[in-house]
């Protein structure tokens, strides 16, 4: 289990087509801090570096999310994957 599969568990669950999570709810949700690097938007992006395995993406994706970092530089936008 890494650190991100509780969240991916809990986008698994959800039935919202979009929605936010602050940083601090996403670190309720995998009961750890996030590290300073999520603070850029760079390590939310799905489209990044592919080919480099970044575990809170592979947890987003495999939730069925995308997720972006919102401009308040708080929070994450989560929308589904068609």
């Amino acid at each position: 289990m890494n650190d991100y599969d509780a969240l991916r568990d809990y986008l698994k669950k959800q039935k919202l087509p979009e929605f936010v999570l602050s940083f601090e709810q996403i670190e309720e949700i995998i009961d750890a801090a996030l590290p300073r690097a999520a603070h850029r938007a760079s390590w939310w992006e799905t489209l990044r570096s592919p080919q480099e395995k970044m575990p809170q993406r592979e947890a987003c994706l495999a939730g069925g999310y995308i997720a972006t970092r919102q401009a308040d530089g708080k929070s994450v936008r989560f929308k589904r994957m068609k």
